[in-house]
């Protein structure tokens, strides 16, 4: 059996925002309207799509982007540029720092509505 993640909702209060926030990041596209949605597809074909929810708070969840060695560098110069604290850890307590985690590299960053987005550059390693 093939089982593949193929989209998620993302909720925002501005939607359009924050889809143009993270493709700006990330170096992707923010696609055309789907419905209520706003799309940006990763490099695998998984959606975020992009909700925008103004009248009930919703809580700030996590996505994790596994990336080159030579995206990360471009994506943390966008970071930087953008005015925008990296840390090294998910908890935000290490700012302008990254991680070394299993050999790779690692940074976590807020999108405009408090998502904790990652980015690194090796998976982490499962128990088996």
């Amino acid at each position: 059996m093939a089982v593949e993640l193929n989209h998620t909702v993302v909720q925002a209060k501005d939607k359009q925002a924050s889809a143009e926030f993270l493709a700006g990041i990330l170096g992707l596209e923010v696609g055309a309207p789907f419905g209520p949605f706003i799309p940006v597809e990763t490099s695998n074909g998984v959606t975020l799509d992009f909700y925008e929810s103004t009248d009930m708070p919703f809580a700030p969840q996590h996505y994790a982007f596994l990336v080159s060695d030579e995206e990360f560098d471009v994506m943390l110069g966008r970071i930087e540029a953008a005015g925008v604290t990296y840390y090294a850890d998910p908890s935000h307590t290490e700012p302008g720092r990254i991680n070394h985690l299993f050999g790779g590299r690692g940074a976590y960053f807020d999108d405009p509505d408090g998502h904790n987005m990652e980015i690194l550059t090796r998976p982490y390693a499962r128990p088996s």
